[in-house]
């Protein structure tokens, strides 16, 4: 007896690729339990036929050839439990999401799967300060140039901010101290990112604190590091920065001048042409895995959501 394959057929034999495909688009903009609900099918079988849609759709775009890469980890569950995403930063996609944790052994693991001739066509990679990334990749992409990714250089500024507000929280009392109380995200915050009575709060704040309004200043001024176009400059600037720390008794920007000393090449390594890219893309990644973690709250289905990651910038069907 010979058996047919049929094309039109999903995996599932029960129903059509074009039902398939339905379900995939419509899991893009919805959870599976609305999905479920909207088709009248059983929860299970709208996860398996959004499954399909999207390996169809990984199927489509190739194979990754990338150049320029980001890395990162995400957090899938509580207890420090990460995932690493590479994402290739000229076709702004992701394209591996694996790893048990965020070790230089994970790291390799996507080394691995690439190949030693795609590892050696990388130019660039973009990463944290995070040692690992950064060995597993000289380790096999000897050629890449590092660059440390501003956004979460700045963090690391802000979280200095975040100790210096602290500190002055406990060192004052009454008055002085409430103007600091409940006021961490208006602190911590864009100005242009806050609502007109969140600007008055800053005000308040920064008339009233001496010392946070110096530690403010220089958080805001130091991101005039990423506009410099040659080294020399962008380390005169750095140099007049750190500088300006003296006499303001700010011990958490000290460790954090520190920390960009150590890791000036990789900073620096922004101001050359070649290395202009779109740093914002890997945390804008990180945003939208975050909104898809909500949405499948309660999933434990770690393939799907490798899918979902991977797909997340892709056109649909």
């Amino acid at each position: 007896m010979k058996q047919e394959k049929l094309d039109w057929l999903a995996d599932n034999p029960f129903y059509t690729k074009r039902l398939a495909f339905f379900v995939g688009q419509r899991c893009r903009e919805a959870s599976i339990t609305a999905v479920a609900e909207e088709t009248h099918l059983d929860w299970k079988t709208v996860k398996e036929l959004d499954k399909q849609y999207m390996r169809e759709q990984l199927r489509r775009v190739g194979v990754p050839r990338p150049k320029v890469i980001g890395i990162d980890e995400v957090s899938i569950r509580k207890g420090h439990i990460y995932r690493i995403v590479v994402s290739d930063l000229e076709r702004h996609r992701p394209i591996w999401f694996g790893g048990e944790d965020r070790s230089e052994e994970s790291m390799d693991q996507f080394y691995k799967e690439l190949g030693p001739a795609k590892s050696g066509r990388i130019r660039l990679a973009v990463m944290d300060m995070w040692k690992p990334f950064r060995a597993s990749t000289i380790k096999a992409a000897p050629q890449a140039a590092i660059l440390f990714d501003k956004f979460h250089v700045l963090s690391h500024l802000g979280e200095a901010l975040d100790t210096v507000r602290k500190a002055e929280y406990s060192r004052l009392e009454g008055k002085d101290r409430s103007f600091i109380k409940g006021q961490r995200y208006t602190l911590l915050s864009h100005r242009e990112n806050l609502t007109t009575r969140g600007r008055q709060s800053l005000r308040l704040l920064l008339k009233a604190n001496r010392r946070l309004h110096t530690a403010y200043i220089l958080r805001e001024s130091f991101e005039q590091m990423w506009d410099y176009e040659r080294e020399g400059w962008a380390r005169r600037f750095f140099e007049n920065w750190r500088e300006s720390l003296k006499w303001q008794r700010l011990k958490p920007y000290e460790k954090f001048a520190r920390m960009i000393d150590r890791h000036w090449d990789g900073i620096a390594a922004y101001c050359k042409p070649e290395n202009k890219v779109a740093l914002g893309f890997v945390e804008g990644l990180n945003n939208k895995i975050r909104v898809i973690q909500r949405r499948s709250y309660g999933l434990h289905d770690e393939e799907y959501l490798r899918l979902k990651v991977l797909t997340t910038t892709l056109k649909p069907i």
